[in-house]
């Protein structure tokens, strides 16, 4: 026995050396490289300052040699605005880059050997790669290289990554996952399965900060997965609340920039549910290395290419949802069905058919173009073209017929007259020219009349306004959200509306709360085949008769390559707050991982002065366990504000009663609706109406809390 318990601390004594020596080797690594990291920041120092003198010395030789020529000033600057974009966007961007690695080169690293070879290679990867110049050999891999697969893999052992050359067969010796800050080394792990462990647990039981974090040392391997699926498919991301389903978009995002920079920069549009939640994830990008992806809402791009502004807005829409306003609900609800979008198409047949009334084009005795052609030209030629594009096309040719014609005439009268003059001796010319000539230019006059004539009589070939023809069939109604997308759809079908701007890729977040001609809209304005769509069917709170749409993608846009997710796995909140958000939900399918915290507590009160008194001491609770962002969620907009002017005169926060508000973090009293998709480290969840038919927004206010949900109920 004495000689079993030697031996077990002769082991353990091995191991902690082991580990100690391991730990060393790594301190010595991570020094090596931020030596080198730090070597290649003086040289892409010394780049820039090579460059500025270079446009500098060059300015000033070019002034000096053209000061009098205004049009050789102006080529020059128009080649030195080129010259300093192309040479300071990259130096810039790598600077920033080794900036950021150099307190931080990496998270991870793999061991592995490659088939068919005996020596083990290892890599370490990073938020961004470091090759140092001249070399081939990176020292930090790049997260979204294909290699750094590897990493996110689910276990050791046999596994296989995507190359450009192809599927690479390798086996995986170790996986490290490490604790770097300020450019030290404070700890490391090594894992087996899945890359989180000790790692994820404390990040995720960490303070949220005022913005969505980036999660690449996270990263799960169903979210990698997703991540890193063929940039030629469209994915759709059922995933619950605190699946990572923004982060995944966000992140696939970057990860196909990387990829296939040269076709997709500044060509990726992002569409989210509101400003709020827009600046919320507005720093996720950025602190990947990428600019220039446009972040927007899908009614600000539906405005913007529409020039509307008389759109009711986001907050007045959702309060006559949330006050049970049965016409305007059965108005969402018949909106946001394919029956409405069979309605439509419907419509748009039945004016290709009727509406305009053709009649033959006439120049004076003659038909220029008869009822016939015209019938061929509208349903047969262009019969493809949207229809008041087609009637444009058509319009051009009858007046190059017309044109045609009143030329003939022309150079018939004009013929007429020189022959008269030819056969006329001088004197007769002398005393009939001037008459004649007036004559002629009379008979020109009527010429160009007749065209003018047939052109007024051309009315009926003229197209209405789409906005216009949409109201006659929404009556006058103000218009909602619910009424841009199929503006939209007349004008892309009757006009050939197209964006301005090339759109490769797309991303719809909260997409569970989009119509099929939201989606049809998106696909038709764009083009791309290449989407990224996530939502949570459970979290959609505006009414839907049968499936919600994002689900059913492949009867709305068949020709998309399309391929369906599910996220069942929540990482945001403890086990005890998605415990208790589950029995909200029918199916009850998400699965919390094992975080515990706080129990969920309900408490009753019986007065409005009881409530605010037991929300202002649970808000000095929450803040000395020292919680730096506390919601108090509100179902409305008016519990939303007497609530949080009552507590104004106790606290210090901020009541975010529209979405043009910005969320800076700390304590805030938001409506329910505002606050989706956004996450706080603890909430005050105020029920005052006993919503036991409300299941999903329940749901979605209770899964905003990340460590701590209070929830209090008045009678």
């Amino acid at each position: 026995m004495i000689l079993l318990q030697n031996n077990s601390f002769d082991m353990d004594k091995e191991i902690t050396l082991q580990k100690e020596i391991e730990l060393n080797v790594e301190k010595e690594k991570l020094e090596e490289v931020i030596s080198l990291i730090n070597k290649e920041i003086l040289n892409y120092i010394g780049k820039r300052k090579e460059a500025s003198q270079y446009i500098q010395d060059y300015r000033k030789n070019v002034l000096e040699e053209y000061r009098d020529d205004e049009d050789k000033v102006i080529e020059y600057f128009d080649h030195e605005r080129y010259v300093k974009e192309e040479a300071f966007k990259n130096i810039d961007r790598r600077l920033r880059e080794l900036t950021i690695l150099s307190t931080a080169p990496y998270f991870g690293r793999v061991d592995f050997k490659q088939e068919d070879f005996d020596d083990a290679d290892n890599i370490y990867i990073g938020r961004f790669g470091m090759t140092p110049e001249g070399e081939y050999e990176p020292v930090v891999i790049d997260w979204r290289a294909p290699i750094s697969a590897l990493f996110y893999s689910s276990k050791l052992g046999s596994n296989t990554y995507s190359a450009p050359a192809g599927s690479i067969d390798v086996d995986i010796l170790l996986k490290r996952q490490f604790i770097i800050k300020k450019a030290k080394l404070l700890g490391l792990f090594d894992s087996a399965f899945e890359v989180k462990d000790e790692i994820l647990q404390m990040v995720l039981s960490g303070n949220t900060s005022d913005k969505l974090r980036d999660i690449i040392m996270t990263i799960q391997e169903e979210q990698d997965n997703l991540i890193r699926q063929p940039k030629d498919r469209t994915i759709v991301v059922d995933g619950v609340a605190g699946s990572g389903k923004t982060t995944i978009a966000l992140h696939r995002v970057a990860y196909l920039l990387y990829n296939y920079r040269e076709s997709l920069q500044d060509k990726v549009l992002i569409l989210g549910p509101n400003s709020i939640f827009m600046e919320y994830i507005s720093t996720v990008l950025p602190s990947l290395g990428e600019v220039g992806v446009k972040q927007t809402t899908f009614m600000d791009f539906a405005l913007d290419i529409l020039e509307l502004n008389s759109v009711m807005n986001f907050k007045d829409y959702m309060e006559r949802v949330l006050k049970g306003d049965r016409e305007f609900i059965n108005k969402i609800v018949h909106k946001s069905s394919l029956e409405y979008l069979n309605e439509l198409n419907e419509y748009i047949d039945k004016l290709d058919k009727e509406y305009f009334k053709l009649q033959d084009i006439n120049f004076f005795d003659k038909t220029a173009v008869s009822k016939a052609e015209l019938d061929e030209l509208f349903n047969s030629y262009y019969k493809e073209m949207p229809l008041f594009r087609r009637s444009k096309k058509v319009r051009r040719i009858i007046f190059s017929k017309l044109k045609d014609l009143r030329d003939e005439e022309v150079r018939r009268i004009q013929k007429e007259y020189n022959e008269k003059i030819s056969n006329m001796t001088k004197a007769e010319i002398e005393i009939e020219e001037a008459n004649l000539n007036l004559k002629r230019k009379m008979a020109i006059r009527e010429v160009i009349a007749e065209v003018m004539r047939a052109k007024n009589n051309m009315g009926w070939l003229g197209s209405r306004d789409c906005l216009e023809l949409y109201k006659e069939i929404n009556g006058e109604a103000e218009l909602t959200q619910d009424d841009l997308a199929p503006i939209l759809y007349l004008k892309i079908k009757l006009e050939g509306l197209r964006v301005k701007e090339e759109i490769k890729h797309v991303v719809i977040d909260e997409a569970q709360d989009y119509s099929p001609i939201q989606f049809l809209v998106v696909r038709e304005l764009t083009k791309c085949s290449s989407m990224t769509i996530v939502g949570d069917s459970n979290q959609r709170l505006l009414p839907l008769k049968g499936k919600t749409p994002m689900l059913n993608l492949e009867e709305i846009i068949p020709v998309l390559n399309t391929e369906y997710f599910e996220l069942t796995k929540s990482y945001r909140s403890t086990k005890e707050i998605m415990e208790y958000a589950n029995k909200f939900l029918k199916d009850s399918r998400i699965v919390p991982i094992v975080r515990s915290g706080e129990e969920v507590t309900e408490e009753l009160v019986h007065s409005e002065e009881e409530l605010i008194e037991k929300i202002d001491n649970t808000i000095s609770s929450l803040r000395h366990k020292e919680f730096e962002n506390i919601a108090v969620l509100c179902r409305d907009l008016e519990e939303t504000e007497r609530i949080g002017s009552l507590l104004k005169a106790k606290e210090y926060l901020k009541i975010i009663d529209n979405e043009e508000i910005i969320y800076k973090g700390g304590t805030v009293v938001i409506p329910s609706y505002f606050a989706k998709g956004l996450e706080f480290d603890a909430v005050i969840l105020v029920d005052e109406s006993r919503r036991e038919d409300e299941s999903k927004l329940n749901y979605v206010m209770a899964t905003r809390a990340l460590h701590e949900l209070k929830v209090i109920k008045r009678n």
